[in-house]
């Protein structure tokens, strides 16, 4: 591994019907995947457990430790399975209904959709490129007139912004793609059309019910959620700023603000950040990117995000490796050449341990000073080393732990690269020899390099984070 070559800012791929064979799964990895999304709102329990088992043969292959994500649907509203796309017009009036429909009818899925709306209503659908204004509420069906758009496709989505949907939170589809995580040990879940801390709660309970323990990942993309965004993140695992629903509830030209608000606060609370929607779209059809696109990942990563995220350009679209390649590219170069490679610093945050803390900017600070080529965090759940990752560390944090669960969730967070590797052993002579072959075998750190090793005492991985050692490469332990 080559520490130069290594891009710090996380890229998720969404699986899907272009990118879900075994040769193009282990392709994206090769490119630079450090998680999959599955997105619950397509396919099946089959077709994704077809996914899951491509993705980790890929990963047994290649040795790495990928995590995998389940998107669920949450009370998201869509078109119906209709058999073919239908052409539409400006003016044209259409039924939307969520019973059998009739001839020229549009099915829903969604039985409320009558009592949520009223006539003047405004209702998008396919993510803003179809416009409909609701004439009249008939019996439990809506009929509409045409504001714009051409074709309505089936499973697309459908915003009612005016509108506090009636659905819960958590779906009836939901639980039963919660219980598919738990069976099938999935590394996150993210929770969809989030409205307040309730709603995390609510999934959390169903993971337990089932017997899991994965971590949850709120989505905001509903004007709600802004307005209870501090109690959200406080309750969360993560944040995904879903920017496609996110720009329709709310508006388009207020998305950039609220993601840059979302960003820090995830940041200062030292929960892990993707952000999603659009970022290449260009790339579903095209080889190329445009400007515009670029400089999307590029502020999102200034930002502070941990990850950014690929989702019809990897699932379905026509060039998903070059997507992922192109992406990390873009990373890199923001990273090399606009990222300071400063620490930042944040303030003491009362939810996390203190010595903890301290010793993470310790050691961000000490590998800066020092000119370490790496910072060694030997952690079990990875609870330090994420402190670590959100000071923004100018070198690679490599986290060592016992439990491969903990190493694949770590692969998430920014410039961290975890590894599952059974040392935890007081620090000695012999675990630093074996320490330096670990090393030596699987970075291009060289004998005589310095590394800064953070862990616990006795043992390096169990107990408390409570000590920093330098350790120069080659060099006996210097009690």
């Amino acid at each position: 591994m080559n520490l130069s070559e290594l891009v710090k800012t996380k890229i998720v791929a969404t699986l899907g019907p272009a990118s879900c064979d075994y040769e193009t799964i282990k392709e994206l990895m090769k490119s630079g995947i450090s998680m999959f999304r599955l997105n619950s709102s397509h396919g099946t329990e089959e077709i994704h457990s077809e996914y899951l088992a491509n993705i980790r043969k890929a990963s047994l292959e290649l040795k790495e430790k990928t995590p995998i994500l389940l998107d669920l649907q949450g009370p998201k509203i869509r078109v119906g399975n209709i058999a073919e796309s239908v052409n539409i017009k400006v003016g044209q009036e259409i039924i939307l209904t969520p019973i059998e429909p009739l001839e020229n009818e549009i099915p829903v899925d969604y039985k409320g959709i009558a009592q949520d709306v009223k006539a003047g209503d405004k209702i998008l659908l396919d993510d803003g490129k179809i416009g409909l204004k609701v004439l009249e509420i008939i019996y439990n069906k809506v009929k509409k007139e045409v504001l714009y758009g051409e074709e309505i496709k089936p499973r697309k989505g459908i915003n009612v912004p005016t509108s506090a949907s009636s659905l819960s939170a958590v779906t009836e589809r939901d639980i039963k793609y919660i219980e598919f995580a738990v069976k099938n040990n999935l590394d996150y879940v993210a929770l969809s059309f989030v409205r307040n801390e309730e709603d995390i709660k609510l999934a959390k309970k169903y993971i337990t019910d089932f017997g899991g323990d994965i971590p949850v990942i709120a989505k905001i993309e509903k004007p709600q959620a802004i307005d209870n965004i501090d109690k959200i993140i406080d309750i969360s695992d993560g944040i995904m700023v879903a920017r496609g629903d996110l720009g329709i509830e709310l508006s388009p030209e207020q998305v950039p603000v609220v993601q840059k608000l979302i960003v820090k606060k995830a940041e200062e609370a030292r929960k892990v950040c993707i952000v999603a929607t659009q970022m290449l779209e260009t790339m579903i059809e095209q080889p190329i990117p445009t400007r515009a696109e670029a400089s999307d990942v590029a502020n999102a990563i200034i930002d502070g995000t941990d990850a950014v995220m690929l989702s019809a350009e990897t699932a379905s679209g026509k060039y998903p490796i070059l997507a992922v390649q192109t992406m990390s590219k873009i990373a890199k170069t923001v990273e090399d050449n606009i990222i300071c490679p400063d620490s930042i610093m944040l303030e003491i945050n009362e939810e996390y341990n203190i010595s903890s803390q301290s010793i993470a900017m310790a050691s961000v600070q000490m590998a800066k000073k020092l000119k370490a080529r790496a910072i060694l965090a030997f952690s079990h759940t990875g609870y330090t080393p994420k402190l670590i990752s959100k000071l923004k560390p100018c070198v690679p944090v490599f986290m060592i732990t016992n439990e491969e669960k903990y190493a694949k969730q770590m692969n998430l967070y920014w410039n961290i690269y975890a590894d599952c590797v059974d040392i935890d052993l007081p620090l000695d002579d012999a675990l630093i020899s074996r320490i330096d072959n670990y090393v030596l075998n699987n970075t291009d750190i060289k004998l005589g390099d310095r590394i800064i090793i953070v862990g616990s005492i006795p043992k390096l991985i169990t107990g408390k984070t409570n000590s920093i050692y330098v350790h120069i490469i080659g060099e006996p332990y210097s009690r």
